[in-house]
């Protein structure tokens, strides 16, 4: 039994959360607490395994109230937002302090039912991660660094990347080791619409690479990422002697929009042999079958280890299934993608 607390200044969210979150079986409210100051006194009594966490809330915001439980009394913390680009700027913030997800708070743009199951997973998620504040502890994140370096052409090669929980900073230690010549990039972070734009944004300032959220019939060049929108799935396609992305609707795969899966799945078929496939952190199997279907197409497949995998979930499928030639750690990931790239 997971045992949560709702840390949020509207009763009604207060509500909503308990009443939604109540009907798993395997998810228990101890608690809720209007701010963090009831949620200090709270925390020490019921001892939850997973926090609920406003942004917005009086007396002390939620960013605040992360660093000093991360600090004094670690545990799990998914939070919740509202859509808005500041507080998308401020959720990345709370991912880069060591909370585990980001969700959008009911009534924003998603109804009560939408974020049910999703919040329910995250929940899952949140208390299946071994918290280790080192993973977030990366010096001058905020800063360009030393770039590899790449000694041959790169004009139809392709990097496809897929990441769920843990994510945003497995993604941004990759990006910022890629040089100016890199191959094209797509990726597939799983995460809100309207934060993926933030994100990419962000990346986009750090790396020595252009960064930035894909459109329709944009097109994939050297030393250019485009991460799928949230909310909405992204495909790769061939357009004479050009990749162009695809941005559409569509349902969920593995109950996720974006899927790694129907990205890898596009870069299998029209990439092949010219593309390695990386499968980074995060609960669930989106992407393990991809990753297969990118290998039995030619590509050169990867997947980050459990040592370094905030949650193990996805990299472990596509294990089971035969799917990577290798299993690295996050820290020589980028150093295997460009040797992966000169093999082929």
């Amino acid at each position: 039994m997971i045992k949560v607390l709702i840390v949020d200044d509207s009763a009604v969210v207060r509500n909503i959360l308990s009443k939604e979150l109540s009907k798993y079986q395997d998810i228990k409210i101890v608690g809720t607490a209007v701010d963090p100051y009831v949620a200090r006194d709270k925390i020490v009594h019921l001892k939850p395994d997973v926090i609920t966490l406003d942004l917005e809330m009086p007396r002390m915001d939620g960013l605040s109230f992360l660093v000093k439980l991360m600090k004094h009394y670690p545990i799990p913390v998914v939070i919740l937002s509202s859509l808005t680009p500041q507080n998308s700027e401020t959720a990345l913030k709370a991912l880069d302090l060591g909370a585990v997800e980001v969700l959008c708070k009911p009534g924003s743009a998603y109804s009560t039912l939408d974020i049910s199951r999703s919040l329910a997973n995250a929940v899952r998620n949140a208390a299946s991660v071994k918290l280790n504040l080192q993973r977030h502890k990366q010096p001058n994140s905020e800063k360009k660094s030393d770039s590899l370096q790449i000694g041959f052409k790169t004009t139809h090669k392709i990097i496809a990347i897929g990441a769920s929980t843990g994510g945003t900073k497995a993604i941004e230690h990759v990006l910022k080791a890629m040089p100016h010549a890199c191959p094209g990039i797509v990726i597939v972070q799983h995460m809100p619409e309207n934060f993926t734009r933030t994100f990419a944004n962000r990346l986009n300032e750090i790396c020595n690479i252009e960064v930035r959220e894909a459109q329709t019939r944009d097109q994939l060049v050297p030393g250019l990422a485009l991460i799928a929108p949230g909310n909405r799935h992204m495909l790769l396609k061939r357009s004479g002697t050009n990749y162009i992305v695809v941005v559409k609707d569509g349902p969920p795969v593995y109950y996720q929009r974006p899927s790694v899966d129907v990205l890898f799945h596009s870069v299998a078929k029209y990439v092949g042999r010219n593309a390695v496939g990386v499968l980074l952190t995060g609960m669930g199997s989106d992407g393990a079958r991809g990753l297969l279907a990118l290998r039995e197409n030619g590509a050169y497949a990867l997947a980050q280890d459990e040592e370094t995998s905030v949650v193990f979930g996805m990299p472990r499928e596509a294990i089971k299934l035969g799917a990577p030639h290798e299993v690295a750690p996050l820290h020589d990931m980028p150093k295997r993608i460009i040797a992966a790239l000169e093999k082929q």
